[in-house]
């Protein structure tokens, strides 16, 4: 009775270990991030495309010099106060090795983005994945 015992509690624990599939042949697994920039500062837009190269430029290239996407966007987010804002936003979407220096980074570049254009925030999203370039 015992042994059923801990073999039904063996698989109880089991079920709650998160499942990790193997990535098929010719991938590894990575990261998928993806950096979510609103443009707006206050109600105005305040990073302009120039604006934005340059931060391409001198943060995020530097960064992760392996590529990375840059999307044009529509953010739309609720406020403190309740009301629905929209701004014109750009996603960044990086794949690379998933640890801790990748994390490093991509905080990095989220810090230097809020100090220098003034925002409270910038969305950033980790996805496990496959990958293969």
């Amino acid at each position: 009775m015992r042994v059923i015992a801990l073999l039904t509690a063996g698989l109880i624990l089991a079920g709650c270990a998160q499942f990790r599939a193997a990535c098929p042949s010719g991938m590894r697994e990575m990261w998928q991030a993806q950096l979510l920039f609103g443009r707006n500062v206050g109600a105005s837009l305040g990073v302009g495309e120039d604006d934005w190269q340059a931060f391409v430029t001198a943060e995020i290239a530097p960064r992760f010099p392996g590529g990375f996407t840059v999307v044009d966007a529509s953010g739309v987010w609720r406020s403190e106060g309740g009301s629905t804002v929209r701004e014109p936003s750009k996603t960044v979407m990086i794949v690379a090795a998933a640890g801790g220096e990748t994390r490093a980074r991509i905080d990095a570049v989220a810090a230097a983005y809020k100090l220098r254009f003034h925002q409270e925030a910038v969305g950033v999203i980790i996805t496990p994945s496959c990958a293969s370039f």
